[in-house]
């Protein structure tokens, strides 16, 4: 090719200053680069079949649509090659040398007047080719148009001095890139670097992409098919690629909407749980895909905290882009698109649980602190999540659980408040004597053996209406009930009630008779105000320095025998009475769980043995 063959050109001032802000400040991660251009050749490749419904001279018609890389660690090169619309001479000049088709002038105009950074400022200036001088220091471009008879060219710049144009010969329809990298950006010359990039970014593209002659692109963009379409093993190939899993899924949420945004989201529920593992907290699932072009692998912001175990994929048309998809504009319309996955995650959950119970108890079982700290942080799903808890409770069987719906549905009639109490275990809690009068009801109560459940509940406050009160608090009305053996007369209870109120002093806050007892003689009651045991451990665990001064109500039987010798003694043996009374509360604190210290409770419990033996 003859010297004069050759066209040299500056850069227009405009293209200058778009290309520092490309290279130094607009991306944050050059491998950036492989996604844009990838991007350009499938976006030009689309309008080429576009172009093939409307019109009948295209050159070199019917040649594969496809995306050709070649990588040369030798050379230090890599290659970009498409088959799509291509460019003649005069819009290499006008996309690539000018400002007059790329938008940049409203873009630098903007960027001049608010005086706002090139992130927040951008939309789509399909200038994304010029990312390639982030890692390349010359850049050819050999072109055809889909236009018959407009011959082939090479663009080449170095991305500062300028630009040269000269023909080219025997050039295929479409644009052939061919980026000299720099020193430092050498490792986008090797086969396996390129190859990830692909795969974590482009690896959805709607064309094949071909790797030194091989195949890249194999798995396909599922949600963008119906789900008639789609077979099990598909989606679970799908599952393990696209979220790098090695479990199976436990359940797929696949859906388009178009109202209000224009959305196509496959989503899954893993079958195993890495925090429940001791993996620690894991990280956002579901990418965001624009157009089947990855966005962001974890979007922030998208979808409340509690669903970080979800992974997935959420592709939308809607997203306005900055330049370098790597931030969204419109932080409120991803928030608009999370509202609307969220949503149909619950109510998917709900139907599955509906569906087949033990497959969810199952599930629930490895993934239920994701719903209850759901519960307590995410307040606009509150309700609906609350309806995903399951415990077991005093009316279904050991390792069976139910639902709050389940126990409202079954509530006595006139009965207000739905009634909780929290234990290590089955066991204790069924051993408890707060559930006597329960029990001796035939009121249902839920059973908390996870420390947090107790926080939850404070949280939720109420469901379908029905405040959530714990047996253990004082403050629970509960109806009359007959009951076998003589209680103490009015008289003789006020006595002993005030009797018990001198000796304990301050460790009580009150000391009164009550409905709640049948077989024990007395109970200790946390104020409304208090803290739970499972709660002191929580704020102990929390804070070693943690000191709560334990107070309580204390409730007395007066038909047990114990009490009734107590009232008694209380006269005749006041020094015995004063042990007895100690030991009652002690007792009481045991059965609450919140006796902290129990050496005086054994010292006192061997003078009173001395005592019984004479």
């Amino acid at each position: 090719m003859s010297e004069s063959t050759v066209e040299k050109h500056a850069f227009q001032a405009e293209i200058q200053q778009l290309l520092d802000l490309v290279v130094h400040s607009l991306y944050t991660d050059k491998e950036i680069f492989l996604r844009e251009l990838i991007s350009n050749a499938s976006d030009s490749m689309e309008k080429l079949r576009h172009i093939e419904s409307t019109e009948k001279d295209i050159h070199q018609a019917g040649a594969e649509l496809e995306i050709r890389i070649t990588t040369d660690e030798e050379a230090g090169t890599i290659t970009i090659e498409d088959r799509g619309i291509g460019m003649s001479h005069d819009e290499l000049v006008e996309n690539l040398g000018t400002i007059a088709h790329s938008g940049t002038k409203a873009f630098l105009k903007a960027m001049k007047e608010s005086g706002g950074s090139p992130a927040n400022m951008i939309g789509q200036f399909g200038v994304g080719f010029y990312s390639a001088f982030m890692v390349a220091d010359k850049v050819s471009v050999t072109s055809h148009s889909w236009r018959v008879g407009t011959g082939g060219n090479t663009w080449t710049s170095d991305g500062t001095s300028g630009y040269e144009i000269e023909p080219a010969e025997n050039a295929d329809r479409g644009a052939k890139l061919t980026l000299h990298l720099k020193e430092d950006c050498k490792d986008f010359a090797k086969e396996y670097t390129v190859k990830g990039l692909i795969e974590r970014y482009s690896n959805f593209v709607g064309f094949p992409i071909f790797l030194n002659g091989t195949r890249v692109n194999e798995v396909e963009a599922l949600w963008l098919k119906n789900k008639s379409e789609v077979t099990d093993e598909q989606y679970k190939a799908f599952y393990q690629f696209a979220c790098k899993a090695f479990d199976e899924p436990a359940y797929r949420l696949h859906f388009s909407a178009d109202a209000p945004l224009a959305i196509n989201a496959l989503v899954f529920a893993p079958s195993e749980n890495p925090e429940r593992m001791g993996f620690g907290k894991v990280d956002g699932g579901i990418a965001l895909y624009s157009r089947k072009v990855m966005i962001d692998p974890s979007p922030k912001d998208m979808l409340p905290e509690w669903m970080r175990f979800m992974k997935g994929v959420v592709d939308s048309a809607d997203i306005p882009l900055n330049i370098s998809r790597e931030s969204m504009q419109d932080s409120a319309l991803v928030r608009k698109i999370g509202t609307v996955i969220s949503k149909r995650v619950i109510k998917m959950f709900e139907k599955e649980a509906e569906g087949d119970p033990e497959k969810y108890r199952g599930f629930y079982q490895k993934f239920d602190r994701f719903f209850k700290e759901g519960v307590v942080t995410d307040y606009a799903n509150r309700e609906q999540l609350a309806k995903l808890l399951r415990y077991e409770s005093s009316l279904t069987d050991p390792g069976s659980v139910c639902g709050l719906t389940d126990y409202v549905s079954r509530m006595k009639d006139g009965q207000e408040e739905i009634y909780y109490l929290a234990g290590a275990g089955r066991e204790q809690i069924e051993s408890s004597p707060y559930l006597e009068a329960f029990k001796a009801r035939g009121l249902e109560v839920i059973y908390f053996f996870d420390a947090a459940d107790e926080y939850v509940a404070d949280s939720l406050a109420e469901f379908d209406g029905k405040k959530l009160v714990s047996v253990r608090h004082g403050g629970v009305d509960l109806a009359d009930q007959d009951v076998d053996g003589d209680a103490l007369g009015e008289e003789e209870t006020k006595e002993l009630c005030e009797f018990l109120k001198t000796e304990l002093g301050d460790k009580v806050t009150s000391v009164a008779p009550g409905k709640r007892l049948v077989d024990s003689p007395v109970i200790a009651l946390v104020p409304t105000d208090g803290l739970s045991p499972q709660m002191r451990q929580m704020m102990k665990a929390m804070d070693e320095n943690f000191k709560d001064e334990v107070k309580v109500e204390l409730e007395i039987n007066p038909r047990h025998p114990l009490v009734k010798k107590l009232a008694e003694s209380s006269k005749a043996n006041p020094d015995v009475a004063k042990l007895v009374s100690q030991q009652l509360l002690d007792n009481a604190l045991i059965s609450a769980g919140l006796l902290d210290d129990a050496r005086e409770t054994v010292r006192r419990m061997n003078e009173l043995m001395q005592k019984a033996m004479g």
